[in-house]
């Protein structure tokens, strides 16, 4: 299947390993421009340089801290200024940390918000007026499985990615005009550093990951790459009408029937 992404600009956050890395990968693969961020310059570089040579299309390399405004606002203006377009724009970003809501200050929860909700609503309305004048575009933000099925001890980041599921909802209302579609992607157990962060401790790590795929139907953990074929799908103009969903990725995990 073509996917019609040849030379349109992809905007990927969070994109110097884990997920975003498999989606800036899949994307270049498949004939995309393609943009990445995160606050690891050295790091986020060095990603770039092996897409591209992995892929053989040009991979550009901006970091930026995606809680703070003006580094917001810089890295967009950068972006258009290197390919003079955005098509594409994937938000993502670290999950706040683990823990009960009671052990939660004030300080955390705007870290989070600022993080996980705020940084995902700025960058949309950055990106907007590009994607306007183009007269088509796709917002992505990948979220989490939370959102479907409560997770334990994440409060923080349930909380704001059922805000980013409300939001997108509204966006895909109101952007629906200038074809430019929202979805949120939820990923389930996809096997990246931040799950091996969350594993406990006191048995190795392949006892522990044996032990979390047991609730899962297919009965293994996802691969990053599984979801970045989904999420380069809605990035393609055969999803151009699917909008204001959220697609989860979990291996039939959530048994949710809604």
């Amino acid at each position: 299947m073509d996917l019609k992404l040849n030379n349109k600009v992809a905007v990927v956050l969070a994109a110097s390993k884990g997920l975003g890395r498999a989606i800036a990968t899949t994307l270049s693969a498949e004939g995309a421009k393609v943009v990445i961020g995160s606050r690891d310059e050295k790091e986020l570089t060095k990603t770039a340089a092996e897409i591209q040579l992995l892929t053989g299309n040009e991979v550009i390399a901006i970091p930026v801290d995606v809680s703070k405004a003006d580094q917001l606002g810089a890295f967009i203006q950068k972006a258009v200024a290197t390919f003079g377009r955005i098509d594409i724009l994937l938000n993502n970003a670290g999950g706040p940390p683990f823990d009960k809501f009671e052990n939660f200050d004030d300080e955390q929860w705007q870290k989070a918000f600022d993080l996980n909700l705020l940084s995902f609503a700025r960058l949309s309305k950055l990106a907007l007026p590009h994607m306007q004048k183009t007269g088509s575009g796709r917002i992505i933000n990948i979220i989490s499985g939370s959102v479907k099925a409560v997770l334990g001890n994440s409060v923080l980041s349930t909380s704001m990615r059922m805000g980013v599921v409300g939001m997108a909802k509204l966006m895909a209302d109101e952007f629906g005009p200038y074809n430019i579609t929202v979805n949120n992607v939820a990923p389930g157990l996809i096997l990246t550093d931040r799950i091996k962060h969350t594993l406990p401790k006191g048995v190795s790590e392949e006892e522990a990951l044996k032990e979390k795929t047991r609730g899962i139907p297919l009965g293994r953990i996802g691969k990053p790459e599984e979801l970045a074929a989904l999420v380069t799908f809605l990035a393609s103009e055969q999803a151009a009408y699917i909008s204001g969903t959220t697609i989860q990725v979990d291996g039939g995990a959530n048994r949710a029937i809604f």
